[in-house]
């Protein structure tokens, strides 16, 4: 079922908060480097890469060294506005290293839902990967209200998958893929390595977030299968810890779990 992923060449990568920080809420540069040195290696090879990047309330909470992640949305939005400059000034320095340029894109749900602003938008990912410029999107935290209450990077970037017409996304998350238990609780639950239709029982599988960094967990990422799968493009789960993983994934290897497209 994953012949044809070698051919993939539009690719969303998903990367979440709990993979682009430490545990204690500091970013990890050697894993964002990492990350910026595959991507950039894979557009050299002729892939289109969009990145959708969660990350900016964290990185904003440890710039302001604030005790613990806000919960009113007006503290929120100015940790995301100030986490969301730095972050981006990361991405620009290490993508640079690797000679590509990148472009911050900040949506919001009524965006991408509401003509003509989503016609611009799909031009505007088309004019950057046509020119081989990585597009970094994240949800717009500061101006979003409920979004960044309910909002999550799993299904944005689902979403974005499908306004680009894309051939494959791929989540990076802080677990391995999809398992028939929780495998935090439980050391002998196996890893699903295909996912051909998703049915009650696969979303039972389904739990919450998965740290206490992000808003993600499971739920949401089987949440963007079902939006990705039903336009017809493939999903892929696997750990976020080694980014160098892509690259036997888009050879078609068995890492992580495969969500069949519809």
């Amino acid at each position: 079922m994953r012949a044809s992923i070698p051919q993939a060449r539009r690719i969303v990568v998903k990367v979440g908060t709990s993979t682009l920080t430490h545990d204690n809420g500091t970013i990890n540069l050697v894993r964002m480097d990492k990350l910026a040195r595959i991507l950039s290696d894979l557009v050299n090879q002729g892939k289109q890469i969009i990145l959708v990047s969660s990350g900016a309330i964290a990185v904003g909470v440890n710039k302001l060294k604030m005790p613990q992640r806000p919960k009113t949305t007006p503290a929120k939005q100015a940790a995301a506005a100030v986490g969301q400059s730095e972050l981006m000034h990361l991405y620009a320095k290490f993508f640079s290293e690797y000679g590509h340029i990148v472009a911050q894109v900040l949506l919001t749900k009524d965006v991408v839902e509401t003509q003509p602003q989503r016609t611009n938008v799909i031009n505007t990912f088309d004019n950057l990967l046509s020119s081989s410029i990585i597009p970094i999107v994240n949800e717009n935290d500061t101006v979003a209200t409920d979004e960044i209450e309910f909002g999550d990077n799993d299904t944005l970037s689902a979403l974005v998958a499908t306004l680009v017409e894309a051939d494959l996304l791929i989540l990076l998350s802080d677990i391995e893929g999809l398992f028939d238990a929780d495998p935090h609780k439980y050391p002998n639950a196996r890893l699903i390595p295909t996912v051909e239709a998703i049915t009650p029982e696969i979303i039972a599988l389904a739990g919450g977030a998965g740290t206490t960094r992000g808003t993600g967990g499971m739920a949401t990422k089987i949440k963007a299968a079902t939006i990705a799968t039903q336009s017809h493009i493939a999903m892929i789960i696997t750990d976020g810890a080694h980014p160098e993983n892509l690259i036997p994934v888009l050879e078609g290897q068995p890492i992580g779990t495969f969500f069949k497209p519809l």
